[in-house]
């Protein structure tokens, strides 16, 4: 299974591999954090190229908590990708903007 942490975060957020097809991936999230998920979500469902992205969550003691993204074309790891850049970018220039305006 491959680890893909997210550094910085207070959550320590990991990613791992769970399935990989040729037009979808599931990924679990270990200790996941809604406030980034939903975001990536709806990052995904903006990209025409992806068919469909979820979020299940089951019963939070028995289900571990995967992320679904299915892709009409290309692939599904490189969609979550640019979700994800895209996302960085948006936050990035939010960043920016406030270090403008109030110093």
């Amino acid at each position: 299974m491959n680890l893909l942490p997210i550094r910085g975060h207070p959550s320590n957020m990991e990613f791992k591999l769970v399935e990989k097809k040729k037009d979808s991936i599931t990924v679990e999230i270990v200790d996941a954090d809604e406030t980034l998920i939903y975001p990536i979500i709806h990052e995904l469902l903006q990209d025409k190229n992806v068919e469909d992205a979820r979020f299940l969550t089951g019963h939070p003691q028995l289900d571990k908590a995967v992320l679904v993204v299915k892709v009409k074309e290309g692939k599904p790891q490189a969609a979550l990708k640019k979700a994800a850049k895209s996302l960085s970018n948006q936050f990035q220039e939010a960043r920016q903007l406030v270090e403008k305006q109030l110093g």
